[in-house]
Parts: structure tokens; C-alpha cells; sequence
């Protein structure tokens, strides 16, 4: 169920997908800003990178109406990570392209926390924002989060690969990974 009005706020089985508030910001950074969570997504964050990355998620939720919504464990409250849809900012990238991401502290991994909050965002996509695609992006050796885009029935489109000589690693091939509204709505459930 999605509300409008005094915020965002979706809910699944297990999980909550809302617009952030102030008192979550500690405990998102806290689980999630660790050599192991951070080793794909540019590594641990000082305080003013993650002052930046705030500040993009509210900016995103305030010009397009979603972001990378925080994931709230309905069970006991706690913040999970976040996950949601954007629209891909990277110059080099598929500018403009609606984007899933998500990312989860690690006591949360494994436990199918992001499957379930990733398969809710490409729901609203399609329904509640219009999106004739979606696009998912990851380093090529980010298995785990490829793995999901490949479960949620997304396919592989090389022709929108890039190098992103900002990461400091051996492989700096950024991958995306696509599903139409027609490839989600056909999926086998």
C-alpha cells in the first residue's frame, strides 16, 4: 500500500519504504557505511561524503517524487538500508534513466530484505510512476547485487555499460541491467 500526501510511506510483508527522517540518518550510516557494505558503492564515507549523499536522496525525493527510500524492518523498527528508484545522474551513463538501487547493512543480507524491498520499488515504478523501463546499475564484481537484478527478471544491456574511472579498483566496468513494464508485467511470479 502506497500513501500520498504527508509523505511517502509503502509497506510489504516485512518491510516499510518511506521518506526519510532526521533520527534515521545515524543508525542508515551507521549500518551501512562499513569497509564490507561500502567495498562497491566508493567505500567508507567521511562526514561531508555522507552529508553529499544525503542531501542527493532528499533532492531526488523532492524533485522527482522518489528516491532511495529508507527500509524500515516493520518487526522492530529498524533501519535496514535503503532502497528505491532515482533517475541516473552519471554523465557517462543512461542520463535520465529511471533507476533501481538498494543498499543493506550486513546483518540484513541473505535474509531476502532486498528482494522484497526491490520488487515493491519496481512495482511503483511501472504503476504509481509511469516508467516504461527501469534500469539497475552495479560494478561487474558486485555478484551478489547482479545476482538480484537477474532474480527480478531484469536482463543484461552491455550497450549501456561505462567505465567509471572514479573507482579505485582493478575493474571500474560499471553494469546495467534493464526490465521493461512489459518484461515485468509477463515475469513468472
Amino acid at each position: 500500500m502506497a500513501e500520498a500526501g504527508a509523505g511517502f510511506r509503502h509497506e510489504t510483508e516485512r518491510l516499510i519504504l518511506r521518506d526519510w527522517r532526521e533520527e534515521d540518518w545515524p543508525e542508515f550510516w551507521e549500518g551501512t557505511n562499513t569497509p564490507t557494505v561500502a567495498r562497491w558503492v566508493g567505500g567508507v564515507l567521511g562526514e561531508a561524503a555522507m552529508a553529499e549523499g544525503r542531501a542527493k536522496l532528499e533532492r531526488y525525493a523532492r524533485d522527482y517524487a522518489h528516491t532511495f527510500w529508507c527500509v524500515e524492518r516493520k518487526e522492530d523498527g529498524a533501519i535496514l538500508g535503503f532502497c528505491g528508484l532515482k533517475r541516473c545522474t552519471d554523465e557517462e551513463g543512461p542520463l535520465g534513466e529511471m533507476e533501481a538501487g538498494w543498499r543493506f547493512r550486513e546483518d540484513a543480507w541473505g535474509k531476502g530484505y532486498a528482494k522484497e524491498a526491490a520488487t515493491a520499488s519496481l512495482e511503483l515504478a511501472f504503476g504509481r510512476f509511469g516508467a516504461e523501463q527501469v534500469i539497475a546499475m552495479t560494478l561487474k564484481g558486485n555478484r551478489p547485487s547482479w545476482g538480484l537484478m537477474l532474480r527480478l527478471g531484469m536482463k543484461r544491456r552491455e550497450d549501456l555499460d561505462w567505465d567509471d574511472p572514479t573507482w579505485e579498483l582493478d575493474d571500474p566496468r560499471v553494469i546495467v541491467y534493464a526490465i521493461t513494464r512489459q518484461e515485468w508485467r509477463a515475469r513468472d511470479v
